[in-house]
């Protein structure tokens, strides 16, 4: 079957972009395809700085013909209907229609129309110019003198020519004819911008991919990367080092070539004295260079791995020459920002966050940092943090957001707060803080474990909830401006992987006190809770854990020990695997809707005590025993934390629950039997209730 290749070559594409734009590329031809009723069986897109190609195999020569019936007016109808269906139909005259019987409505006109299918070569001639000119750059331009005319071609860059050819591998391709804003579609490409620029002419894909290869273009962007990594690799092993590999880096540079070369440069070791991360802050986001260390110690070389487009006949000397030039000024500048900050302490800086609005209804940074400060000194009792250093690190934690370097290296926030005031004589715990309270991230990030730094951890994270609480500010479907749900999956996490017992409603009511900003006093808790018990069925999700039962322990109400949460959901988890837990599960949710049932009917609710003296059947006293004995033995565990025996308690009351309802009418035709019979069921679901909520989990 005929294959399809694509090609739209023009001036260097943005790096961010080629990914998207070649998964665009393929995503818009191949729907186009099957809208036109051609099923294709493959298709890859490619992307290198200067073109977007696409090939697509097993494409059919043409489309199938399609019959179809139209079913027009009633026999004997309107002339004008009729009139309206020979020519929407195509018809010459009503005679060449069929007539169809109806036996409720009547005899109606039919009309048969066959619409033969067109051959492919036309369809991707209809098709390619419209996806070119609608194809969805973030940014496009116009150029040239056709820019000044209306309706001319936007593009990201440039476009200066377009292959499309269409054929099977046994023949000669044809070239799929069209033409967009005077641009023709061909099969010539052009290959490396320095090295093999001239004119290429091209059939299919396969011999377009090996004509590129030898014009010094490497039209894979994944082989670009694993070339680039290699060769870096072997650069710095030959001189006994290792690369500081950088997979963020290495997207974006794979974008920047065609014909990947890496080449080592260095610079003056003076520059070692700046810490490692600013160094490869510095070489990295100015030069998108790769840094080198020495597997013995762990630190920085005073070396970097640069990436160049093209094979130099002088080895490279130059191109490493100018980089080396631009990094040392870089470095020199680099250094001069971190000397200049260690002449000024850290609490120096923070009168300047007054004058800085963190949020115009949360008031200043600074007022922020004291809100942090205090609610960190409560915290830290409870995570078993000195009081004293959790103060400190709060008071200094956000500090580093004034000096030159995170200025200029915003990303660096937190790490060169932490270097600063190791420089200044701070306790060790109160540095960490000063990077560390910002984490975890996100979910590969690491969680803190030094007391100080989780106490101001979720003293940051806790105030940023509640304080956009207060105003309303909640995430919404997708929007998340505040970045919210990962600040609630960060305490979750502070939480849960220390195994920290802190009652979150009393913090969050805490936090509260020090806002500029109330809100709903009564309710903002709750609510923020509920957020809570969100955030934790996804991440419950995530590890394998079923999230309704996330919703049945927090059911029981003023669930707010996160960790007692995921070990009642663990516990719970294992009971309901077991057969006992399955059966008890389906008694206590039959007793439940049968309650629902009656409780609706009667308009009242069974609670109290059931009358002993009301048991007409074994049966009945037999799970009234049971209970009684479940709820001492699994609120006696419960109490202890014990979930896994509150469990084994439970499963005592599944045979009672399963030969009550086997031998035991619960509606009977006595008044006083039929409601004491519903208290003994309110009595079951009251049992279960001491773990988790039944009715809300599911099966």
């Amino acid at each position: 079957m005929p294959d399809l290749l694509l090609e739209l070559f023009s001036e260097e594409i943005p790096a961010r972009m080629q990914a998207k734009a070649a998964d665009d590329l393929r995503r818009m031809v191949t729907d186009k395809l099957v809208a036109e009723g051609l099923v294709y069986e493959g298709a890859k897109a490619f992307a290198t700085p200067r073109r977007l190609a696409l090939t697509v195999h097993g494409i059919p020569a043409r489309q199938s013909d399609l019959k179809e019936e139209r079913r027009g007016p009633r026999v004997g109808g309107a002339d004008a209907a009729i009139q309206g269906f020979l020519k929407a139909t195509g018809l010459a005259r009503i005679e060449d229609a069929k007539i169809q019987t109806d036996p409720k409505k009547g005899d109606f006109y039919i009309a048969l129309i066959e619409k033969p299918g067109r051959a492919t070569l036309d369809v991707l001639a209809e098709i390619l110019p419209v996806i070119v000119r609608t194809f969805p750059w973030p940014k496009s331009m116009r150029w040239g003198e056709r820019s000044a005319k209306s309706g001319s071609l936007s593009w990201v860059r440039p476009l200066h020519s377009i292959i499309a050819t269409f054929g099977p591998e046994t023949e000669e391709p044809d070239v799929v004819k069209f033409s967009v804003d005077g641009i023709e579609a061909g099969q010539t490409t052009f290959g490396h911008r320095f090295m093999a620029p001239a004119a290429i002419s091209v059939r299919r894909f396969e011999d377009y991919e090996a004509k590129l290869k030898a014009a010094k273009v490497v039209l894979d962007s994944q082989a670009r990367k694993d070339i680039i990594l290699a060769d870096a690799k072997q650069l710095a092993f030959a001189q006994g080092f290792e690369l500081v590999e950088d997979q963020v880096l290495l997207d974006e540079v794979a974008g920047l070539v065609e014909w990947p070369v890496a080449l080592m440069g260095s610079f003056d070791e003076e520059f070692l004295s700046i810490p490692g991360e600013v160094i490869r802050a510095t070489i990295r986001n100015n030069q998108k260079c790769f840094v080198v260390s020495d597997p013995k110690t762990g630190k920085l070389t005073n070396k970097f791995i640069l990436t160049a487009n093209i094979e130099a006949t002088d080895g490279g000397k130059t191109i490493i020459g100018g980089n080396e030039r631009v990094i040392r000024a870089r470095l020199s500048d680099a250094k001069f920002f971190y000397e200049t900050d260690l002449k000024t302490k850290l609490e120096a800086r923070l009168p300047k966050f007054e004058q800085i609005v963190f949020h115009e209804k949360l008031g200043t940074q600074a007022e922020r940092i004291k809100r942090i400060e205090r609610l960190a000194a409560e915290i830290a009792p409870l995570v078993g943090a000195d009081v004293e250093k959790a103060k400190r690190a709060a008071h200094l934690a956000k500090a580093d957001l004034l000096t030159e370097v995170v200025g200029e290296f915003p990303e660096l926030q937190g790490l060169m707060g932490k270097y600063y005031a190791q420089a200044q004589g701070e306790d060790a715990s109160v540095a960490a803080a000063s990077e560390e309270h910002y984490k975890p991230q996100g979910p590969a990030d690491r969680v803190p474990t030094d007391p100080v730094s989780v106490a101001v951890a979720l003293a940051d994270k806790i105030d940023t909830l509640v304080g956009f609480w207060a105003i309303d500010e909640k995430p919404t479907g997708s929007k998340d401006p505040y970045a919210l749900r990962r600040a609630a999956l960060g305490v979750i996490r502070l939480i849960v992987e220390n195994a920290l017992r802190l009652p979150l409603l009393n913090v969050a009511e805490s936090t509260m006190v020090g806002l500029p900003a109330k809100g709903d006093a009564q309710k903002l808790p709750g609510d923020l809770l509920s957020f809570f018990a969100d955030r934790l069925k996804v991440q419950l999700r995530d590890q394998g854990a079923r999230h309704d039962l996330v919703d049945a322990v927090f059911s029981l109400g003023g669930q707010d020990d996160l960790l007692l949460v995921v070990r009642r959901v663990e516990a719970l988890g294992k009971f309901l695997d077991t057969d006992d837990g399955k059966n008890l599960l389906a008694g206590t949710k039959r007793a439940s809707n049968i309650l629902a049932i009656e409780e609706k009917k009667d308009k009242r609710t069974f609670d109290g005590a059931p009358d002993t003296g009301l048991y007409n059947l074994p049966e009945e006293k037999a799970l009234a025993s049971a209970i009684d004995q479940v709820k001492g033995e699994a609120g006696s565990a419960v109490a202890k934390e014990d979930f896994a025996s509150a469990m084994s308690a439970m499963a005592k009351l599944r045979p009672a629950v399963d030969a009550f309802f086997d031998k035991v009418k619960v509606n009977d035709d006595e008044p006083k039997v039929r409601e004491n019979r519903l208290k003994l069921l309110n009595e079951v679901r009251a049992a279960t209730r001491a773990v988790a909520d039944f009715s809300k989990i599911e099966g």
